[in-house]
């Protein structure tokens, strides 16, 4: 399917300040492989589908998970909403027509991340993050501009950040979170 009609799709589906995110992240990921030399369909295409399942609820997720087959752990039991990511590339493979193993990873990770991503799995991450619409996370300007320096660097503090905010509210910090985190920390050490 062809990201015209993706585009249709998603726009049926999603409210317009999540369909604003999407095309941000979209525009984002394009311009991060344009500097990467990342196969740009690859990135926008991952850009455009990473939040194609955000839209369902609490109960639709986990219903999508059952019919999908999609193992739920405990922390995914106690925050759904970290769901969309896993079901999005069960989305982006099923209703979309996406075979491509590279973007359905970069899509399954955007949230969590994972230790040793590929190029196109950082670009989503930070994309989801550094996109024109945000406007809260903290040095949103500096990672911008890092984006475009450093991949392993912007990744590294976005990860950081996202920690330190979840350690500052109720909210638990999910453990792939936390091996992504040290598996790059150690990585810039050396």
């Amino acid at each position: 399917m062809d990201r015209i009609k993706i585009r249709e799709l998603l726009n049926a589906k999603m409210n317009p300040k999540r369909m604003e995110h999407i095309l941000g992240v979209e525009y984002t990921a394009t311009a991060l492989a344009m500097c990467y030399e990342v196969d740009l369909e690859q990135a926008s295409l991952a850009g455009l589908l990473h939040d194609c399942a955000k839209h369902l609820s609490r109960d639709e997720k986990f219903a999508e998970c059952r019919r999908f087959g999609i193992t739920i752990n405990q922390f995914e039991q106690r925050n759904p909403e970290l769901l969309h990511a896993k079901l999005g590339a069960c989305y982006a493979k099923d209703i979309y027509g996406v075979e491509d193993e590279a973007v359905l990873s970069a899509i399954i990770c955007h949230t969590t991340g994972k230790p040793a991503m590929s190029t196109l799995d950082k670009i989503i991450y930070i994309a989801d993050y550094i996109e024109p619409n945000r406007n809260k996370a903290p040095k949103l300007p500096m990672l911008r501009k890092l984006a475009f320096e450093d991949l392993d660097q912007c990744l590294f503090i976005i990860l950081e950040n996202t920690i330190e905010f979840l350690q500052g509210t109720s909210l638990a910090i999910d453990e792939l979170t936390l091996e992504t985190y040290e598996y790059y920390r150690t990585m810039l050490k050396k």
